[in-house]
């Protein structure tokens, strides 16, 4: 399968300048490509999750500390969600791409070859920050794509990031095992830069300009929360999800490296593969969202995220009880996250960037307070106390769903468009 040709692609990069709204097909090449990317650059923010036992023997570094690397990670994701992908309603974007891209390659070295926990600490925050690239894509290819099938394409895209995220555990915990934790980044580095130039060669060009200067551009994606009530309800879902959902990633490495499992860095980064039943989900709901079950959909995955911690709960001792937490946890993640993003989406694509940046930046800012909290608990409560404070956030996703549905009646994009924009 190829993703493009010389003429073909010259006359879609045409279209795409021209109607940039859905008015250039988006092939399938180019859509498996744009997946893959996007899981490869998520990935980055993962691999550390199954190899903080390790970093903290290899570089002496506290359970606090070490669970502090997957804290930086969010911290640096988030600030690249607020500060850079709005960007991309003001420059051209598959440049801006490419270059988000190559940035991210140069700095996976920095903790390819970090000598301590600081500088790692540096290159995981510049990595991430970077790595927000994929978050460029994702609004990239919903605007690429024909509007009936805008669903089914946010359901690939977050499928490639699902299996980033899922498969950067595996990988990384395989790497580590054959040639110590550095391989992972320095393997991570090579594969990035060689899609950076795949972008390059196939991303169709895309400028949207829309007449702010940066600072007006950042001011505006604020108000958006002031002034789009969806939005607020739907960053609040986003955040305490992704919140709930990192509690388990990142206390899950130290209850399996403990007395209770004994495993190694390998056999926990197997673990990370539960997590591919979600790709099964993400297109699902992708579907279903098409045909107009958006908020069935949200509201089944927040309930199937709140019951998940009560199989979590009992895992400490069980694997069977742990695994299907983790699959039931894995699928509600993946439903709430394409909900959220389809419902957002749909608000008004002049400003889809800015509204991406909004909903991802609180959805980045809870998982790294879920991160950070998750170490700390397990620290002073172990299991239980982490199943608590996992299932407390997970409750919390279901009720903010209702208290939406009871008071928001209908979507206000264009509204938040005027306000925005002085209108």
């Amino acid at each position: 399968m190829t993703v493009g040709s010389g003429a073909p692609r010259r006359t879609a990069r045409r279209e795409t300048t021209e109607a940039p709204d859905g008015g250039a097909p988006l092939s399938r090449g180019l859509l498996v490509l744009m997946a893959a990317a996007t899981g490869l650059s998520v990935a980055n923010n993962y691999f550390a999750q199954p190899l903080l036992d390790l970093l903290g023997r290899e570089l002496r570094l506290s359970t606090t500390m070490a669970g502090m690397i997957v804290t930086a990670a969010q911290v640096g994701y988030g600030m690249g969600l607020l500060l850079l992908v709005p960007l991309a309603d003001l420059v051209e974007r598959r440049r801006f791409t490419v270059l988000l891209y190559a940035a991210t390659a140069a700095f996976l070295l920095i903790s390819a070859t970090a000598p301590n926990g600081a500088l790692l600490l540096v290159g995981t925050v510049l990595t991430a920050f970077t790595s927000v690239g994929a978050q460029v894509v994702v609004p990239y290819a919903v605007t690429l794509a024909a509007p009936g099938k805008r669903g089914r394409v946010i359901g690939t895209v977050t499928s490639g990031l699902l299996l980033g995220t899922v498969l950067s555990r595996t990988v990384s915990g395989g790497l580590a095992e054959l040639g110590g934790w550095r391989t992972v980044y320095w393997v991570s580095a090579v594969l990035v830069a060689g899609v950076t130039v795949l972008l390059w060669r196939f991303l169709p060009p895309l400028h949207t300009p829309i007449g702010l200067s940066y600072p007006a551009l950042l001011r505006s994606t604020f108000a958006l929360f002031r002034h789009e009530p969806v939005l607020r309800w739907r960053a609040g879902i986003a955040a305490l999800s992704l919140a709930s959902f990192n509690v388990l990633w990142t206390a899950v490495t130290f209850l399996f490296a403990g007395p209770s499992y004994g495993w190694s860095e390998a056999a926990i980064g197997l673990f990370g593969l539960v997590g591919a039943v979600g790709t099964v989900g993400a297109t699902m709901t992708g579907r279903l969202a098409d045909r107009g079950y958006v908020q069935w959909v949200t509201g089944v995955g927040t309930a199937a995220f709140a019951a998940s911690w009560w199989l979590i709960g009992a895992g400490e001792s069980s694997l069977g009880w742990l695994l299907g937490g983790a699959i039931v946890l894995n699928l509600a993640h993946r439903a709430v996250l394409n909900s959220n993003q389809n419902v957002i989406y749909a608000l008004s694509p002049e400003i889809r960037n800015r509204l991406n940046s909004a909903l991802m930046t609180a959805f980045f800012a809870g998982g790294a307070a879920g991160s950070a909290l998750a170490a700390v608990v397990w620290v002073h409560g172990g299991w239980t106390a982490v199943s608590v404070l996992g299932g407390s956030l997970a409750c919390g996703t279901f009720v903010l769903w209702v208290i939406e549905r009871t008071r928001v009646s209908r979507p206000s994009g264009q509204d938040a468009v005027r306000a925005i924009s002085g209108g």
